[in-house]
């Protein structure tokens, strides 16, 4: 019984918590916080760049001197030779140990060592870069999503307040033919009309439920069901856009994550030409060792008893200390091919500077032509919207009175849902390639302060 009521109480608990979920609203900013914390390209991106750590650590480890050590336990049968004694044993099961530390230290190997930390460390630069540029993707796509959905809610709403509209023109229209003042072919075209109106907002409505899956699946939700976002007044000021794709583009230069990796890339090339040229320099490197051995075998000539294992241990011991040189003088061409394909290395990372360059400067006026034309159509939708609901107005007078007929009203009315879905288009359009350019300047995105440049 306590079990059930323990039970019980746990899901009154948790139930306001599950309510709470489901009925959370999304803002802009929360999207895109929440995509760049769980998008699966951002966390592999992220494991990529801590390879590259890894990496330029060893780098700087391989300058320390390496330090080894061996331990080795031998049994001979038969004819063999006992180092510590110098002597053969025949027939004999002998019994030996060998114990030897070493190191080794490069002196000089033509700078490979420098040069590889330098080229580790741009190549981690470029990867983190790389990161940035996924960081920016990701937000973009983002904010194109949720102004998508913005644009299908008003598209919606729109839709939804002509059907309204249509179905009271329904009303009107029946009794005004009960009453015989108007023929019924009226009343049928407008029903024909909400038809079409009804069937245009059940396609609009699936656009919208669409728009919000595809939001649901950026942000990596296990599910998209009752999903909402915060639905944000966008009101279009006409302030001044004094910024032109030139201006734009010598700002993104410098902050570009995709150009500042293309950067990086090109001196990491650099550095493995140096790398390569290194090939061609003498090594000089210095090494020490340590040796000692045991063997049972090993007879002291005055008592006539083995030397114990402690006293073999020093006794046998040696040290030495030596100097490596290693002079490349043909190694079967390697060292001048990887020279070669160095340089190509370098040739092929400024090309891709300068098409990533090239690419930026395109987006750029892209997005900015977009602006521009979407503007453009906003300001005439706004006029045309404007004369459109003066002349709905003015043809649903005239239908209520006869003056005109119901195919006249349906198309005076279609024309204005056709300007206000135009106008609609139009300011998302614009806001959308306009917050692109801010972007590109490095302001955040947000879906506040939002102004007209001046054309």
């Amino acid at each position: 019984m306590k079990r059930k009521f323990f039970t019980l109480g746990f899901v009154m608990l948790l139930s306001p918590m599950l309510l709470i979920s489901q009925q959370k609203q999304w803002t802009f900013e929360e999207c895109i916080a929440h995509a760049l914390e769980n998008n699966i390209q951002i966390k592999q991106q992220e494991i990529m760049t801590r390879y590259q750590e890894s990496s330029l650590e060893q780098s700087k480890l391989n300058l320390l001197p390496s330090l080894n050590g061996s331990a080795n336990h031998y049994y001979s049968f038969g004819r063999s030779y006992d180092r510590t004694s110098n002597t053969y044993t025949v027939g004999e099961t002998v019994q030996s140990n060998s114990f030897n530390v070493s190191s080794n230290m490069s002196l000089f190997n033509g700078l490979v060592n420098y040069n590889t930390i330098q080229k580790n460390k741009y190549e981690l630069l470029a990867t983190e870069q790389d990161l940035e540029g996924f960081r920016s993707d990701i937000s973009l796509n983002v904010a194109l999503a949720y102004l998508q959905i913005l644009l299908n809610n008003e598209l919606v709403a729109t839709t939804a307040s002509q059907v309204e509209l249509t179905n009271q023109q329904i009303d009107r229209t029946r009794k005004l033919v009960d009453a015989g003042s108007l023929a019924r072919g009226n009343l049928l075209d407008i029903e024909a009309q909400a038809a079409r109106e009804e069937l245009q907002l059940i396609t609009l409505q699936n656009q919208l439920a669409i728009s919000l899956l595809t939001l649901a699946q950026l942000l990596e939700l296990p599910s998209a069901d009752s999903f909402k976002i915060v639905i944000p007044e966008i009101a279009v000021d006409p302030v001044a856009f004094e910024s032109n794709p030139d201006s734009i583009y010598s700002v993104a230069e410098k902050i570009r994550p995709e150009i500042l990796g293309a950067e990086y890339k090109l001196r990491g090339a650099e550095y493995d030409l140096a790398i390569a040229k290194g090939g061609r320099s003498p090594q000089l490197s210095v090494g020490a060792s340590w040796n000692t051995a045991y063997s049972d075998n090993r007879i002291d000539l005055v008592t006539l008893q083995p030397y114990g294992f402690g006293t073999q241990l020093d006794i046998n011991r040696n040290s030495a200390v030596g100097f490596s040189l290693s002079i490349p003088i043909l190694n079967g061409w390697m060292v001048n091919t990887q020279i070669k394909n160095s340089r190509l290395g370098i040739e092929n990372s400024r090309y891709a500077l300068e098409n990533t360059k090239k690419q930026l400067y395109k987006n750029i006026q892209q997005a900015y032509t977009d602006a521009t034309g979407a503007l453009k159509r906003y300001y005439s939708s706004q006029k045309a919207v404007s004369s459109m609901e003066e002349a709905y107005r003015y043809a649903e007078q005239k239908l209520n009175v006869g003056l005109v007929t119901a195919v006249d009203y349906n198309q005076s009315k279609t024309q204005l849902l056709n300007a206000q879905s135009e106008m609609a288009q139009a300011k998302y359009e614009y806001v959308f390639k306009s917050k692109v350019l801010d972007f590109y300047k490095g302001i955040p995105l947000s879906l506040q302060h939002i102004g007209i440049m001046a054309l």
